[in-house]
């Protein structure tokens, strides 16, 4: 093994708590995020960490050669924009949050699983949603969340036999930075379905992210985790 992990967007929120983890664990940690005046690891040798728009689908080969070979891949950057309706959403703002939350995911798995496949062995965790389950008002984010739920099934089929493990998280709110683009009335609405009464916290997501991508065993594969409290039963 490598013990090499690329976090997306683990410069704060969940992905921050999954670097911390894989550091106790002595993994050597890329970080890929726009911003990292905030990012307490910046002296660790085992953090490695590259500025980069995750929106930019073309430059991500060249991405990948600075990334080098990994072993897991943690695609938990995601964003989404409330502020725009349905019948109002801007193309750029469209295709900005499809890149980031779909298209740029599905091409890294596409990338790095080669270099897995040959070493016959890999990890994978999405982070996608529970809006792609049951749908959101910033329709684009939970059709990207959808898609990203779909693409872990598939890749499950189509990578399993090369040794690599795919699987994702399907959160409800976690207290991030997220938070920020939802209403007071919208999450509050939300906390009265929670039965905890309260929104999860980014290292509760983390753990199991972790737990996916280190020592969950091989037959829980294309699987999407519900974290969400109990709150959508299926």
């Amino acid at each position: 093994m490598l013990r090499r992990v690329l976090v997306t967007g683990g410069n704060k929120g969940i992905g921050l708590e999954v670097v911390k983890r894989f550091l106790e664990i002595d993994y050597e940690v890329i970080v890929v995020a726009r911003d990292f005046s905030d990012f307490p690891y910046k002296e660790n040798e085992k953090t490695t960490m590259i500025e980069y728009d995750l929106s930019d689908v073309e430059g991500l080969p060249k991405l990948a050669e600075q990334v080098g070979e990994i072993d897991t891949l943690i695609n938990n950057a995601g964003f989404m924009q409330p502020k725009y309706t349905y019948d109002n959403y801007p193309k750029e703002a469209k295709e900005k949050i499809m890149n980031v939350d779909l298209h740029t995911p599905v091409e890294l798995i596409t990338i790095f699983s080669e270099g897995m496949k040959k070493r016959g062995y890999g990890k994978i965790v999405n982070t996608a949603s529970i809006a792609g389950q049951i749908g959101h008002p910033d329709i684009w984010y939970g059709i990207a969340k959808a898609g990203i739920i779909n693409a872990t099934k598939i890749f499950a089929k189509l990578l399993g036999s090369h040794g690599i493990i795919i699987n994702c998280i399907a959160p409800t709110p976690v207290e991030t930075n997220m938070q920020k683009d939802n209403s007071e009335e919208r999450k509050a609405e939300f906390k009265k379905i929670l039965p905890c009464g309260r929104f999860a916290e980014p290292e509760e997501a983390a753990e199991v992210i972790f737990w996916l991508a280190t020592t969950c065993p091989e037959y829980v594969n294309g699987t999407t985790i519900d974290f969400n409290n109990g709150s959508y039963a299926r």
